[in-house]
């Protein structure tokens, strides 16, 4: 018996696993998010009542069930949209740990202000080493952290328009 162009069982059945995933991404969207996503009314429905069915055997009949309706939409469209949103994200987590590993360097080693001029030319170098010195005075008194998590958010605000701007 010849094939010909038909995709294997396997392969059928993998990707309606696929499709199943992507609509239990839909059903881990926030509203807003879900509404801005272009999907059928009946897809969007089975959506919704996946968020509202607390039952597990419930919830995984009604995630079958977006998969099979999920076999008759152009899934590229949310998979796109999804990846973008995977996509800030990541960026946003970065952000967060380059920040953080700087602030680090310049409480501990007060020439890492040099390298963090260099790196990042346009950030307020008097303010960064204002709080990094303040932050250095309040770890030694053994006094509250608010000169190090303003330190922080200056070094996240220099560290921003300079990620914007290679996107």
């Amino acid at each position: 018996m010849e094939q010909g162009d038909r995709p294997s069982k396997t392969q059928r059945k993998k990707t309606m696993h696929e499709l199943q995933s992507l609509g239990e991404r839909l059903v881990e969207l926030n509203a807003a998010q879900l509404a801005s996503i272009d999907l059928p009314e009946h897809l969007r429905e089975a959506v919704e009542e996946a968020v509202r069915v607390k039952s597990h055997e419930g919830r995984r009949r009604q995630l079958q069930y977006i998969g099979k309706l999920m076999r008759d939409v152009d899934p590229e469209p949310i998979r796109e949209r999804l990846a973008a949103w995977d996509g800030v994200s990541r960026a946003h987590v970065a952000l967060e740990h380059e920040a953080t590993r700087w602030r680090a360097r310049l409480v501990e080693d007060e020439a890492a202000i040099n390298e963090f001029a260099e790196a990042h030319p346009r950030a307020d170098l008097q303010r960064i080493r204002a709080l990094a010195r303040s932050a250095r005075a309040e770890q030694a008194a053994g006094r509250p952290p608010k000169s190090y998590r303003e330190l922080f958010r200056a070094v996240r605000e220099a560290l921003a328009p300079e990620r914007e701007e290679k996107e």
